[in-house]
């Protein structure tokens, strides 16, 4: 069978740099295949998709070598147009994709632009979003749409043309868990209905193996570290030397001195194959670990009562909600996408006004404060980084909220080099902004609250679109920060962030709190996961494989060994 994609001594080097991004790549991609291609962040795995899709060389300029075919086209001396039809591409942010002021309009884009007749473009456009499950939304504008009802529209807006090859950059990037695990299913089945080749980019391993995959891609720095079967791959120590976050069963199988093997087919929790004495090995590590001492109790820092708010008189975004944070806590908020997490966010920074209740600090009602007041002590970080970003250059956007402060010029450099080298972006101080990635602009953003020092730092998705290296070192700073007394409060979809970083979660849906309990509690409880479009842990399924009747506490023994293997550095 001829290869669909061949790249052959391929190398690409961006205009700006001064060394090429790729480095010899040899990859051949089958038709039908479903490839995953992961790889730490600026391991030139974006700009291999870049290059498929013909975004390379044509919107983003360099040098090339070698030979690149993608479904019979010489790819780089063709152009965006002609590749179009042959890759349809689903970006990272799906907002960034949109055309049409509806999404009937939006999917018929490109059959408007051949003149296609309009009732067979009607027809098209139904049948189309048919495959996608949104066909009940033809008349809505696409900002009224959830994220995973946005990725649908721009998968119908590219399989109207028909293409042979579908490239998802980071499609999870933004998504909550049950989300992610629907678009993963999506695209399972569309490419069984289409029998179309699929790339997906993306380091978040684990969900993407929800459903089958043939080869893992590994790019490193520029090249290809490996190009095995998931089972080959995962049974090596690849993942971990290129930061690339293993399943969490298959660490904790490795915790427990089990040795994992391709045989035992470690792809999928429900897949996995282990022997009594594997399973016994397991148990035994579990039971070998003496409870966790209890912490010292340290006093309320910040209270919510009672509190009701809604942006329009007919739809309540939060009803009645009272929790407390206590000094030095680092705690989760999460629930599905639209169930209040940030309009909560909003309210504690004075952003909009309560229309009933009250939030304190430190026993003190905010509801005279000024958000410039309340800025002073809560931080506040956006899930989208375009929102917050007013400077060309990356040492001025970091610097720019402590230049009120009366610092020297020497002592403002300082601070914001202290805090560029934590969040992994000093070797880019001097770069401007729009030079960087989406993971790379959020954590600018998150340096620019860090510099200021707030006693409270309320984080949305701080580690969306990070690979494992970079969401290690930010959450390890932020750790660092809360064990100094700093009180952390992070609303997320990360499963793995709330457990291995959170002891304690609010979950959140359709404006309620539904839910005040620990990580582990929420991510073993199967009402709470299905209510809140969490997703259990794999540790929980792995528990309950092995025998063991006590899943919160076998997911609790994991955290403390992972914990522990993070301390020392090994």
């Amino acid at each position: 069978m001829e290869p669909i994609i061949s790249f052959r001594d391929f190398s690409f080097q961006y205009r700006a740099q001064k060394r090429p991004t790729l480095k010899n790549i040899n990859l051949d991609i089958y038709p039908g295949e479903r490839i995953l291609i992961a790889g730490p962040s600026g391991s030139g795995k974006s700009t291999i998709g870049s290059c498929i899709n013909g975004l390379i060389p044509f919107s983003y300029p360099g040098e090339v070598s070698g030979t690149l075919t993608v479904d019979g086209v010489d790819a780089p001396h063709s152009s965006v147009f002609e590749l179009s039809a042959h890759v349809g591409t689903v970006l990272q942010d799906p907002d960034g994709q949109f055309i049409g002021l509806t999404v009937a309009e939006d999917i018929a884009f490109a059959l408007e632009n051949s003149c296609m007749p309009q009732e067979e473009m009607i027809e098209i456009t139904r049948r189309t979003a048919g495959l996608v499950n949104i066909e009940d939304h033809l008349g809505y504008a696409p900002h009224e749409l959830s994220g995973g009802q946005k990725q649908r529209v721009s998968l119908a807006g590219i399989l109207v043309d028909d293409v042979k090859v579908l490239l998802f950059d980071e499609p999870l990037a933004n998504l909550d868990p049950a989300t992610g695990k629907q678009t993963i299913e999506l695209i399972d089945s569309i490419q069984q209905q289409t029998d179309t080749t699929v790339i997906i980019i993306e380091h978040r391993l684990e969900d993407v193996l929800w459903r089958n995959v043939d080869r893992i891609i590994l790019v490193a720095d520029g090249q290809i570290a490996a190009d095995m079967k998931p089972d080959e791959l995962l049974a090596t120590s690849l993942l971990e030397q290129h930061g690339i976050r293993e399943p969490l069963y298959v660490t904790a199988l490795r915790y427990a001195g089990v040795q994992v093997t391709a045989d035992m087919q470690p792809r999928h929790p429900d897949c996995l194959q282990l022997t009594e004495a594997q399973q016994a090995k397991l148990q035994a590590w579990f039971r070998s670990c003496p409870a966790p001492e209890k912490k010292q109790e340290q006093p309320v820092c910040l209270e919510v009562r009672n509190l009701s708010f809604g942006y329009t008189n007919e739809r309540r975004n939060l009803q009645d909600i009272s929790f407390t944070i206590r000094k030095g806590e680092m705690t989760a908020i999460a629930g599905r996408n639209g169930a209040g997490k940030s309009t909560l966010s909003k309210l504690i920074c004075g952003f909009e006004v309560p229309q009933e209740g009250s939030i304190l600090l430190d026993g003190r009602d905010l509801k005279e404060d000024t958000i410039r007041q309340r800025a002073a002590r809560i931080g506040y970080v956006m899930q989208n980084p375009n929102q917050m970003i007013s400077k060309t250059m990356i040492f001025d956007e970091v610097a720019l909220g402590i230049r009120g402060m009366g610092l020297t010029e020497a002592e403002i450099r300082e601070r914001v080099e202290a805090t560029l080298k934590v969040c992994g972006l000093y070797p880019f101080r001097n770069w401007p902004i729009s030079a960087l990635s989406f993971g790379q602009k959020k954590r600018v953003t998150i340096a620019s609250v860090l510099v200021m020092g707030p006693d409270i730092i309320i984080l949305d998705e701080p580690t969306a679109g990070q690979d494992f290296r970079h969401y290690t070192e930010i959450m390890e700073f932020l750790r660092g920060l809360n064990e100094q007394g700093v009180t952390v409060l992070m609303i997320t979809h990360d499963m793995h962030l709330m457990l291995e970083y959170t002891d304690r979660t609010l979950v959140f849906n359709d404006g309620h709190l539904i839910a005040d309990a620990s990580s582990a509690e929420i991510l073993c409880s199967p009402d709470i996961v299905q209510q809140a479009a969490l997703k259990e842990t794999s540790l929980f399924t792995l528990a309950n494989r092995c025998g063991i009747g006590e899943p919160v506490a076998f997911v609790n023994r994991f955290i403390e060994a992972d914990r522990e293997v993070r301390a020392h550095g090994c």
